[in-house]
């Protein structure tokens, strides 16, 4: 049997904004607020373009970290290339947000990814190598993002995701998602099969083998 999915997420838990600043970047200044969530410890950010106080439909990205892509430069996702095209999108095309949630591996934590690397390296997808663990398929929670997005007074978003559980997470929350932006970046040949998984096991909206295709 597949362990569950293992959030159930409770209303909006009250977070605490720490503090805000503008950061230069290499694609352009954003301005980024800083959370604490009491739930966990764990310190999401929220990085803004432009100012979305009271607007309806903002482009906003819910994005969970990924040390190994972001940081180390792994090809064996493509988290690092949705975060930059959302980073880009809501610079394009804002105001936007995007909401940076500190939940490596579909929420299992740094060590247990690896763990499942191991095993992808043995030949097992990424869905079955988590339960080889006895973790969850996904144990992401998102009332940290519904809190913040309503701390930052976004009335209605169009969501820069390829993940229905997200949209459906996040509707339960009480977040008004008006749209779906698609984010889909081109597969290396070591991210090809980890996303074919994810489309056919997990329900994401992605073609099989990729494609590029401007969010609208």
């Amino acid at each position: 049997m597949a362990p569950p999915d293992s959030t159930d997420d409770a209303p909006a838990a009250p977070i605490a904004f720490i503090s805000e600043t503008l950061l230069p970047t290499r694609r352009g200044d954003y301005r980024v607020r800083a959370y604490r969530d009491p739930v966990d410890g764990s310190e999401p950010v929220a990085i803004l373009c432009g100012d979305v106080d009271g607007l309806e439909s903002v482009p906003v990205r819910v994005h969970d970290e990924c040390f190994t892509s972001e940081v180390l430069g792994s090809l064996k996702c493509d988290c690092r290339e949705q975060l930059d095209y959302a980073l880009d999108f809501i610079k394009r095309r804002g105001p936007g947000v995007v909401v940076y949630l500190r939940q490596e591996g579909r929420g299992i934590g740094l060590a247990n990814k690896i763990a499942a690397y191991k095993l992808q390296e043995a030949g097992h997808d990424t869905v079955d190598a988590n339960r080889m663990l006895g973790l969850p398929d996904d144990s992401r929670r998102y009332d940290a993002a519904a809190a913040i997005l309503a701390d930052l007074g976004v009335r209605s978003v169009r969501l820069l995701t390829n993940n229905p559980r997200k949209v459906a997470k996040l509707g339960e929350l009480g977040v008004r998602i008006v749209g779906r932006l698609p984010v889909l970046v081109e597969p290396t040949e070591h991210s090809r099969g980890y996303l074919d998984a994810k489309a056919a096991r997990m329900g994401h909206h992605l073609p099989r083998g990729g494609a590029s295709e401007e969010a609208s």
